[in-house]
């Protein structure tokens, strides 16, 4: 299976987008984005993965990673992999999602987890200038979709860290 976009550099920070299956709006109920800060922060503390910048959407969330003990790319399929699982159990488990029936049937294929869409878009960052060009991408995702004014209003990204205003929810590493 060929995508676009790879990882052909392991060791480089790289911009990527991760997109649950069919756009399906999950990270809107907090136990799961939760989940997912969660599986972050395990990855950097037993996988080596640096995190410069966040964004956690409704549906997609956006990321500037970088991987010093292992291959990013093994880093971002096992990320994928565990937390697809999490989820998918948080879902089921979760006796006030309303939405429980549909998102199951929604999150799945064939009696099989299909969270998140296959790929993850991973562009290398080559320098600064195309550093702060994402950064102000992923920053203003949800300005863009008008949920908030202000981008570092919104409390599920790295925004606020770089505004000065908050501490992150995922540790930031300094980009040089």
């Amino acid at each position: 299976m060929g995508f676009e976009y790879v990882v052909k550099d392991q060791g480089a920070p790289y911009f990527v987008t991760f997109t649950v299956h069919q756009w399906v709006d999950v990270f809107t109920r907090k136990i799961y984005s939760d989940l997912l800060i969660e599986s972050i922060d395990y990855c950097q503390q037993h996988k080596g993965l640096k995190v410069y910048a966040w964004v956690i959407m409704s549906n997609h969330c956006h990321f500037i990673l970088q991987a010093a003990d292992e291959k990013l790319s093994d880093v971002i399929r096992d990320f994928k992999k565990f937390t697809s699982k999490k989820i998918f159990k948080a879902i089921k488990d979760n006796p006030k999602e309303s939405r429980k029936a549909w998102l199951l049937r929604a999150l799945s294929y064939k009696d099989k987890i299909w969270f998140w869409k296959e790929g993850y878009h991973g562009e290398e960052i080559v320098n600064s200038d195309f550093f702060e060009s994402k950064l102000n991408y992923i920053h203003m995702n949800p300005v863009k979709a008008g949920i908030v004014e202000k981008e570092e209003d919104y409390l599920l990204s790295s925004a606020g860290f770089y505004s000065g205003l908050r501490s992150s929810s995922i540790p930031i590493a300094y980009y040089d």
